[in-house]
């Protein structure tokens, strides 16, 4: 037998041109069948695509140096487990002291809304009567000085002296009063009121260090698997960083873009059939239809293809065994919908 080329040789003559002709029909025929079912069911859509999940960002609530870091890619997580915590010591200290703050608060508080004590209010009396009997005492002392001082017996530094106690005296007298003054009205209810507001600011501190402290530890929101790690154990993460990528995967959806004359044909809900590349099916449904049209996505390999309007479709994969993994390609098979035939 002779070579592939010396058997092509005579096909590709002028006098086997109407065979040529059929050959590019039929090549044809192939690329417009590209969105029938491989069988050649006309009533079916084939398209492909890949498989997509929810990512959810795992971040930090608070500041702070990772102190521990419990996950690796690939590990399966479920909402609530620990992911990571932040160094903690310094919010402990200052809770330990915003409660001593509350706790003195509050001691000032219950002694001014339980007001004066009688025996309070006798002493302040006592000592009242003392400082008047002192300053009569000193003002009879001065009035002697002075008379010393007019008859020359006595030096006027004596006498000065004599007056400063009596200042002093009458000083001592004011503020006794004073003080006794207060203990017989009792507490205002201004001063009360202003306790009462150190004490409520001392449990907003606390409430506020223990948000803190909880807030410390990071806990996965969904269930998944880490699909990625974006920080490591000791390092210094600010409010809102990030420190893994959690994937859900009980609800992937494969997408994948429709001819645009085949989307009349498709409905929300409609089943497919959704394969993967070595084989395994299983039931899908489809969940979204975009509005309006795109150009076929560019990493498409051909011109031909990419300036074709197409629409975006999802649909929603049936994952209870973990077989669809985001980023794999699939195919999807649809039964076309019939559209209604216009009333006349």
């Amino acid at each position: 037998m002779g070579s592939p080329d010396r058997v092509l040789e005579p096909l590709l003559s002028k006098s086997y041109a109407p065979i040529r002709l059929a050959l590019a029909w039929l090549s044809l025929a192939g690329l417009l069948a590209g969105g029938c079912d491989r069988d050649g069911d006309p009533s079916a859509i084939v398209v492909s695509g890949y498989v997509e999940a929810i990512e959810v960002r795992v971040s930090t609530k608070v500041g702070g140096r990772i102190d521990e870091l419990a996950i690796a890619e690939g590990d399966r997580v479920e909402a609530g487990q620990p992911l990571a915590r932040l160094e903690t010591i310094d919010t402990v200290l200052a809770l330990e002291a915003a409660r001593a703050e509350r706790q003195q608060a509050e001691a000032d508080w219950r002694v001014l809304l339980a007001g004066s004590r009688p025996e309070d209010v006798a002493a302040a009396r006592a000592e009242a009567r003392r400082a008047e009997a002192d300053l009569a005492g000193a003002a009879r002392d001065l009035e002697r000085m002075e008379a010393l001082v007019s008859s020359g017996l006595e030096a006027e530094k004596q006498r000065d002296d004599a007056r400063v106690r009596q200042e002093m005296a009458a000083a001592v007298l004011a503020a006794a009063r004073d003080r006794q003054r207060k203990l017989e009205a009792g507490t205002r209810e201004e001063e009360i009121a202003a306790s009462l507001a150190r004490v409520a600011t001392a449990e907003a501190r606390i409430a506020q260090l223990e948000q803190k402290l909880a807030d410390a530890a990071i806990a996965s929101p969904v269930d998944g698997i880490v699909t990625e790690k974006l920080a490591e154990q000791g390092e210094l993460a600010a409010a809102g960083t990030a420190i893994a990528i959690v994937t859900r995967i009980d609800e992937p959806w494969l997408n994948v873009f429709v001819a645009e004359p085949d989307v009349p044909k498709i409905r929300i809900g409609q089943p497919a059939r959704v394969t993967t590349d070595d084989g395994q099916s299983r039931e899908g449904r489809v969940i979204f239809i975009a509005s309006q049209a795109e150009f076929t996505p560019k990493n498409v390999q051909t011109r031909d293809e990419r300036v074709k309007l197409v629409f975006k479709v999802k649909v929603g994969l049936d994952n209870e065994d973990g077989l669809f993994k985001p980023g794999m390609p699939a195919e999807a098979r649809l039964e076309a919908v019939s559209s209604p035939t216009p009333e006349p």
